[in-house]
This record gives C-alpha cells, sequence and structure tokens, in this order.
C-alpha cells in the first residue's frame, strides 16, 4: 500500500504507540464520514497525554473516531497544522464547504508534495501538486462506490499518516 511512507510506532513515544497499537497500528482506514459517537475509552486515552501537541491530539482523537474531540482540539489550534486537522474533520463531516475554509486557511503544507506522491502511488492522480479541495470532492463523491471509495479510504490514511507523523517532528526535541 503504502511506497514511501514509512509509519512505524517505535518512531512515536510509548504512549503514542500504545495508542495507536490498541487501534489498527496507524493502519486501519478511518470512516469518509464521522461516526456519531466518540469511544469513550479512546477519549480517556488520548485526555492522559499530558504532554503531547494539539495536533497530535487532535490527529489520535480523529484516528480513534473521536470526531467532536478532534473537531475541539484541532479547533484550539491556530496554524497551518491545526487548521489541516479542522479541514479534515470538516471532509469527514462531511461539510465541503466548511473543509474547503479551513483549507485555505493551511495554505500549502509542507507535507503537500510527499502526498501527493504517495496518492498517485495508491492510484489517486492528484495531478503535479496536492490538490486539497480536489480531494474534498472526491471524497464527497466515492462514498458508496466500492473501489473509488477504498481508494478515498487509502489516501485518507496516507494523509492522516504524513500529517501526524509531521505534527509528533514539530516539537523537535520529542517524539510528541
Amino acid at each position: 500500500m503504502l511506497e514511501k511512507v514509512s509509519f512505524q510506532l517505535g518512531d512515536y513515544a510509548a504512549e503514542i504507540s500504545g495508542i495507536l497499537a490498541s487501534a489498527g497500528g496507524g493502519f486501519h482506514p478511518m470512516p469518509l464520514v464521522k461516526n456519531s459517537a466518540s469511544p469513550a475509552n479512546a477519549v480517556r486515552e488520548v485526555e492522559r497525554l499530558r504532554n503531547a501537541s494539539a495536533p497530535v491530539r487532535a490527529a489520535l482523537y480523529l484516528y480513534l473516531g473521536c470526531w467532536d474531540e478532534a473537531h475541539n482540539t484541532a479547533d484550539s489550534v491556530e496554524n497551518p497544522d491545526g487548521y489541516f486537522w479542522h479541514a479534515i474533520v470538516h471532509r469527514q463531516e462531511p461539510d465541503a464547504a466548511n473543509a474547503g475554509y479551513w483549507f485555505r486557511k493551511t495554505g500549502r503544507h509542507p507535507i503537500f508534495p510527499k502526498l501527493a506522491a504517495e496518492a498517485e502511488s495508491a492510484g489517486y492522480h492528484s495531478g503535479s501538486e496536492w490538490d486539497p479541495y480536489r480531494f474534498v470532492d472526491f471524497c464527497g463523491n466515492v462514498r458508496a462506490r466500492s473501489a473509488e471509495e477504498r481508494l478515498a479510504l487509502e489516501v485518507q490514511l496516507i494523509e492522516w499518516q504524513l500529517l501526524f507523523d509531521f505534527c509528533t517532528q514539530a516539537n523537535r526535541g520529542q517524539r510528541f
């Protein structure tokens, strides 16, 4: 599936690795549309991360199906990483216009070139540069179309892995 993304649980703090390991290890596809209720145990696990940055917590909430918590956490971050997570949350809502608003605030994120290359490797033709608006439209159009929906799920997972890894590296001296 992933040709260039090296997503290894050992790259992250033990607390984060443990949370991810219990939920597919960072490799299970997230739904294209939000779930209705947050698993209480997942919320508690993320809340215990005292040193994790808000973007990392937003990412974990999103991965674990805690949509409201992901939204609230991403909403508290006033930088491109937080805006990016906020956009993904609204893409899953689904609210394409609101996702577009947050992607405009995100601007050209540093993971876009690698995301475009990885998406291309997965079979999603994004063009020479990553176009988040086009991917929002793609996700909205492919729900319930088996082959294309699987592709959207795969690219969404690649996007999550790349952005999560980027955000964990943001605190340069820490693995959070």
